[in-house]
C-alpha cells in the first residue's frame, strides 16, 4: 500500500475547506489593519464554521475563533462546528455574552463589523457596551470569499440542481387547467422535498397567463387555463448550497407568437451561457443577451439583469449586469436567466446554473430548453 504523504487526505474523506476559509480572512484582517471581525451574517458563520442554526456571533481573530449561540444549538454546534471554533453557549444573550468574550482576547482593539448586516439597534450596542473598542465598517469581507467555490461546494450545488430539476419533471407532469397557481406551487414544492430538498431557497414562483409578465409574481388564486404560458421560478437545498431555475411552459398548444418569444429568449439564454468565461466583466456577460433581445425588439421588455450568483444564499455575488465592471473568475455558480415580460399578455423566462471553469463554464442546469407543451 502506498504511503499517504504528510497532511494528505485519505481517499473519499471530505476535504475540510474551513482552516483555509479562515485563514483567507485573516489575511483580510491584516490587510484592513484590523484585531479582529465581528461576523453576524448567519450565511457567512456557516461558512467559515460550518454551523447552520439561526442564533449565532463570531469572533475572528488572527489566532482565535469564537462562536457564541445559545441553548437550543448546544448539541448541534457541537456536531456542526468540532474544532473550528470555541463555543460559548449563552444562557440569555448573545450581545452580552460578547464583550467578556472580547475582553478576554489579548491585543484586540480594532474591530471590523458588517455593516451591511447590522441593524441600528446592534450598532447602538457596539457603541454603548462595547464603547471600549474601536468599531470600522467593513462591507462585503467574507461574501467575496464565498463567491468562488471549491469542489465541495460546487458538489452541493450540482445535487440543488439534480433535485429541483427531478422535482420540476414530476410537477409538471401534475398540471392541469383549473389548478390554481398556489396549488402548482404547492405540487412543486411537494416533489422537491420528495427528490431530498432539505428547503426552498425562496418562495416558489409559479405565475399563468397574463400574471407571467410579472417578474416576480408570487403564486395566487387563479387558475391555469389552457393557452396560458406557465412560469415556474425555484429552488432546491443540499447541505445549506441552492440551486435556481426558471423555465417556462405552455398549457395545451401554443401559439405562433408565443413560440417567436420563447424561441428568442431561448437564443438568448443560449448565447450568454456559451459566452461567459473567466475575466469577462458582468456587464459584458449582460449585454451579450440584452444586445440579442433589444435587436429582436423586445429590449424594454427585459428589465432586470441577466444574473446572479449561487450558494448557501439563492441571490449572492457575483451580478451580472450592465454596470457590474467585476470580471468572472473559476470557481463561480451564476444564473442566466434573460427574460421578456408583456404586460397584460405574459412572459417567458428561462433560467440555468452555470460554473465557470478555467477553460470556459460548464452548464450545470439540465432540463430541457425546448418548449414544453402539456397536455
Amino acid at each position: 500500500m502506498a504511503e499517504l504523504d504528510a497532511g494528505a487526505q485519505p481517499a473519499g474523506v471530505p476535504v475540510d475547506a474551513r482552516p483555509g476559509r479562515l485563514a483567507a480572512i485573516r489575511d483580510d484582517l491584516a490587510r484592513h489593519d484590523l484585531d479582529a471581525l465581528l461576523v453576524t451574517a448567519l450565511p457567512n458563520i456557516r461558512y467559515l464554521t460550518g454551523f447552520s442554526g439561526t442564533s449565532a456571533l463570531l469572533v475572528v481573530t488572527a489566532k482565535e475563533c469564537v462562536l457564541l449561540t445559545d441553548f437550543r444549538y448546544a448539541t448541534q454546534v457541537d456536531e456542526e462546528v468540532g474544532s473550528a471554533a470555541s463555543v460559548r453557549i449563552e444562557a440569555t444573550s448573545l450581545w452580552g455574552g460578547l464583550w467578556p468574550a472580547l475582553g478576554a482576547m489579548a491585543g484586540v482593539e480594532r474591530i471590523g463589523f458588517e455593516s451591511a448586516h447590522v441593524v441600528h439597534r446592534d450598532f447602538a450596542r457596539l457603541l454603548e457596551q462595547g464603547s471600549r473598542w474601536h468599531w470600522r465598517p467593513i462591507v462585503d469581507l467574507v461574501e467575496r470569499r464565498r463567491e468562488v467555490k471549491d469542489a465541495g461546494e460546487i458538489t452541493c450545488i450540482e445535487r440543488a440542481v439534480a433535485m429541483a430539476e427531478t422535482a420540476l419533471a414530476s410537477a409538471l407532469a401534475q398540471f392541469r387547467p383549473g389548478l390554481t397557481e398556489t396549488a402548482a406551487a404547492g405540487v412543486l414544492e411537494r416533489a422537491l422535498r420528495d427528490a431530498g430538498s432539505e428547503a426552498f431557497p425562496f418562495p416558489t414562483i409559479v405565475a399563468s397567463g397574463p400574471r407571467s409578465a410579472l417578474p416576480h409574481a408570487r403564486a395566487a388564486g387563479r387558475g391555469l387555463e389552457r393557452g396560458d404560458f406557465v412560469l415556474v421560478d425555484f429552488g432546491a437545498v443540499s447541505d445549506g448550497y441552492c440551486s435556481d431555475i426558471t423555465r417556462t411552459v405552455v398549457l395545451g398548444r401554443a401559439s405562433a407568437e408565443q413560440r417567436d418569444v420563447y424561441d428568442i429568449v431561448r437564443e438568448a439564454n443560449a448565447r450568454a451561457s456559451g459566452a461567459v468565461r473567466v475575466g469577462m466583466q458582468g456587464m459584458a456577460a449582460d449585454a451579450v443577451a440584452r444586445e440579442y433581445i433589444a435587436a429582436r425588439g423586445f429590449g424594454e421588455a427585459f428589465g432586470h439583469s441577466l444574473g446572479h450568483g449561487i450558494g448557501l444564499e439563492v441571490h449572492e455575488g457575483p451580478r451580472l449586469a450592465r454596470t457590474i465592471e467585476t470580471p468572472l473568475a473559476a470557481g463561480m455558480v451564476v444564473t442566466i436567466e434573460p427574460g421578456i415580460y408583456r404586460p397584460g399578455w405574459g412572459g417567458v423566462r428561462i433560467e440555468d446554473d452555470v460554473l465557470i471553469t478555467e477553460s470556459g463554464r460548464r452548464v450545470l442546469t439540465r432540463f430541457s430548453r425546448d418548449l414544453l407543451e402539456l397536455a
